[in-house]
């Protein structure tokens, strides 16, 4: 997987995501989910941490999913305190789960692998837009600064004596900490920029690469054809019974 054309792997990646969302019968759906499993398998990621890290995703949305049982219209399964329990419901929550799950996965090997600046390369010659690319390139760059300016901040609270509590100073003190991180992620801010146009930044930032299209971008290409072909032709025979 890291051979192939980092282009090519953004590209299968938002074209996955896009055939997913458009499908709406649960077998097609499922059948989404297992080519993320399979390409999980082939690329040899740790099941266990890609897994954990795809629960931590999953708890965003278990609340979401509980309730719609519970809120769409359909024909009641049971009831719980009066509220009727819909199979549509249920058939609509599976729907964006195993869609979100499939989605995710197959995000987290095809770009997940990637490095950071690597991705920001292949959308830059995807022709994407340079502010975005910029944008991602700079949070790269100075996320782990910013980082390291809470690490000290926070030792310097530890130092004097503060430890976190139930309290109303402990509130006080992060919302202080928060605070204090915007005012200095804003000079610092400010500080970049002034060196960047002492160094000639005219807006542009000219990124040096050295990818190509090669025999193994081709043969992923037609593989990702037929997997979607195969996803759509699902949705075609069997997205009326659904």
């Amino acid at each position: 997987m890291e051979s192939l054309d980092p282009r090519g792997r953004v590209v299968a990646a938002a074209a996955f995501a896009v055939a997913v969302v458009a499908l709406h019968a649960l077998p097609a759906i499922a059948t989404a989910l297992g080519f993320s499993l399979l390409a999980l398998s082939i690329t040899r990621l740790p099941w266990r941490q890609t897994l954990r890290r795809m629960a931590a995703m999953d708890g965003f949305i278990i609340f979401m999913l509980a309730l719609l049982p519970f809120t769409v219209p359909g024909t009641p399964l049971f009831h719980i305190f009066g509220f009727g329990f819909s199979l549509e419901g249920l058939l609509q929550a599976a729907e964006i789960g195993l869609k979100a799950n499939a989605i995710i996965l197959m995000l987290m090997v095809l770009v997940g692998t990637m490095e950071p600046v690597t991705v920001g390369h292949a959308l830059h010659r995807l022709r994407a837009p340079v502010t975005l690319v910029h944008l991602l390139m700079f949070t790269v760059r100075y996320i782990a600064v910013l980082q390291q300016e809470y690490f000290r901040l926070r030792a310097a609270m530890k130092a004097r004596g503060f430890r976190m509590r139930n309290s109303l100073h402990t509130y006080k003190s992060v919302g202080y900490l928060v605070g204090m991180m915007l005012v200095r992620s804003v000079d610092r801010s400010e500080r970049i920029l002034a060196a960047m146009k002492c160094r000639g930044f005219n807006g542009s930032i000219p990124l040096m690469d050295d990818m190509k299209f090669r025999t193994a971008d081709l043969v992923f290409l037609i593989i990702g054809l037929l997997v979607l072909g195969l996803l759509i032709g699902l949705e075609a025979t069997l997205g009326t019974a659904y």
